[in-house]
């Protein structure tokens, strides 16, 4: 048998043995294309559970003996019932080097790297050609931020060790300090691991035989003591997801919004944002008079000729700041942007879309077609728009979006695309134009989608069909506004609010103070292959797509608060 399919019947028995307890996930992918699998127990991102979060961690080695012990230390956990199971959320990751493994090049890992040596990463995240595991992994521990981490690792005597952030739990276990290392556990307890606190972790070194013993020790303390609280970097996250959603959306309205080179969409979304913002907060600064001075060179000048779909798209901030300013000029440049848009026959799309029908064009143009006839009520834009989405054939049975006809891919912020512009041009056509009910039927199929492949976090991957793939953010953010313009206005039915405040859950805990983000993708054309969608940069900082894409969807989420 192949060993990972020993490892995946081993999971299998695990689910069977707890049911409702564990689910199975994968957190990374190899430089092979091979899914790094890990166990999730249910509790692992809840923020309302007492249980104490566990994150045990094996064969980082690649190394069999050590992914071994780290099953037989699940088969123990599982076999010690209710006891256990609940009082401690245990999630796993039984071996966090396959390709090592399943080559036999451990502690390597066939590319050149070696996933257990220095943390924290830097850079490449994740399309680092040696080493892509450690990317994986320590964005995964960092933001699934257990209260402990435990590392196993083969030996003929018994060792504890501790980092940092586990002195409290040394007395009770004999342990000494991890010291003069540089590994994922040295990394994790001291500083702030991405941005956010430290985390308790412990490395025991046993043989299979003395395990049992050494884990009943751990488990039996964690039991009967106190000696556990939260980890300073759940508090981190709490403290984020604890601000209300106006806060979190001044802070993004202050990073983002303030320019408007280049035009284009990225930098129009959050000057919207930065509107809508003060329609629900009136009592703040007005950002209107700061906005027209921006814009008046580009006023004065008019739309460019020649301009791209996301450039046209740059505009969706106009009407919105005639109505604060009483300036109908601004009202002009989207009507001027949507008459760019020229039907060229059945079943093609509008120039200057593509004519191979991309994602990010149902949004660009659902943007401005649709504010477009709100202004004027001529049907001609809502025509145009009605038939592109309509004309474009790249939506599949089960919901989901190819990035265009020629890219069979389902990338996470394409599928963003498609759901913001379905949704945008839900929030324009009227009730009684006919071909509202094949577009409010495309829009209910992808919810439905998105919605079944939410990660436990509130994120969607980078590419959504791809075991490991890469939590982004924008496509979350995008999702999320798309889900929360739905159930403000109607047209999604109340039971996605359980689905978007997940996704804003996610997305206030990757925001910080200063409005920086968690890996957002960079800009991305049509890829070649599943391997070049899984190799596009994350961003991790500052970020003007993911920036606006989140100032829209904290907004949206305020409205759909308030009902407004």
């Amino acid at each position: 048998m192949s060993t990972e399919n020993a490892i995946k019947d081993a999971i299998d028995a695990l689910l069977r043995a707890r049911p409702g307890f564990w689910s199975r996930t994968s957190y990374g992918v190899t430089r092979s294309l091979a899914p790094i699998p890990a166990l999730l127990d249910r509790n692992a991102y809840s923020i309302e559970t007492s249980r104490t979060r566990i994150l045990l961690i094996g064969g980082l080695s690649g190394d069999k003996a050590d992914v071994d012990l780290a099953l037989h230390a699940l088969e123990l956990f599982a076999g010690g019932g209710d006891a256990l199971s609940l009082r401690i959320a245990l999630s796993a990751v039984p071996c966090a080097n396959p390709d090592g493994l399943r080559l036999n090049v451990a502690p390597g890992n066939g590319a050149g790297g070696n996933p257990s040596g220095v943390y924290p990463p830097e850079g490449k995240f994740y399309y680092d050609p040696e080493d892509p595991e450690k990317r994986y992994l320590w964005r995964w521990v960092c933001f699934q931020a257990p209260d402990l981490v435990l590392e196993l690792q083969v030996g003929g005597s018994v060792r504890w060790e501790y980092n940092q952030a586990a002195q409290g739990l040394a007395p009770g276990l004999g342990g000494r300090i991890i010291s003069g290392e540089q590994g994922l556990l040295a990394a994790l307890g001291s500083g702030h691991p991405d941005g956010l606190g430290t985390m308790p972790g412990l490395r025991l070194t046993a043989s299979d035989e003395q395990l049992p013993r050494e884990l009943s020790r751990l488990f039996s303390m964690l039991r009967q003591l106190e000696v556990l609280s939260k980890s300073e970097a759940r508090k981190a996250l709490d403290t984020r997801r604890g601000r209300p959603k106006t806060e979190i959306a001044k802070v993004l309205a202050t990073a983002y919004g303030h320019t408007f080179d280049p035009i284009v969409y990225t930098q129009g979304v959050p000057i919207s944002g930065r509107l809508r913002l003060h329609q629900l907060e009136p009592e703040g600064e007005d950002p209107a008079p700061d906005i027209a001075r921006l814009i008046e060179a580009f006023i004065e000048g008019g739309l460019p000729q020649d301009l791209a779909p996301s450039a046209l798209a740059s505009v969706v901030w106009a009407d919105e700041l005639a109505d604060a300013t009483g300036d109908a000029r601004y009202n002009g440049l989207v009507i001027d942007a949507a008459d760019r848009f020229q039907p060229t026959g059945q079943g093609s799309a509008p120039q200057p879309c593509d004519p191979d029908f991309r994602t990010e064009d149902m949004f660009m143009s659902g943007a401005i077609l649709g504010r477009a006839f709100k202004l004027t009520g001529d049907t001609k834009y809502a025509d145009i728009l009605a038939n592109f989405l309509l004309a474009g054939k790249i939506q599949q049975d089960h919901g989901l979006f190819w990035h265009c006809r020629s890219a069979a891919y389902y990338w996470g912020r394409g599928n963003g695309f498609a759901a913001m512009g379905l949704a945008e041009a839900l929030t324009y056509l009227p009730e009684d134009h006919a071909q509202r009910p094949a577009i409010s039927a495309m829009y209910g199929r992808l919810m439905e989608s998105l919605r079944r492949l939410q990660h436990p976090s509130g994120l969607l991957p980078q590419v959504l069909d791809f075991p490991g793939s890469y939590l982004e953010f924008t496509a979350t953010c995008m999702m999320g506004y798309a889900m929360a313009r739905g159930l403000r206005l109607g047209f999604l039915p109340a039971d996605f609010r359980e689905t978007v405040d997940l996704a804003w859950q996610a997305v206030a805990e990757r925001t910080d103070d200063v409005g920086n983000v968690v890996d957002g993708c960079a800009s991305t054309g049509v890829q070649n292959n599943v391997r070049e969608y899984l190799d596009r940069p994350a961003i991790f900082g500052f970020d003007d797509r993911s920036g606006g894409m989140a100032l829209w969807f904290a907004v949206e989420m305020e409205r759909l608060d308030r009902g407004v």
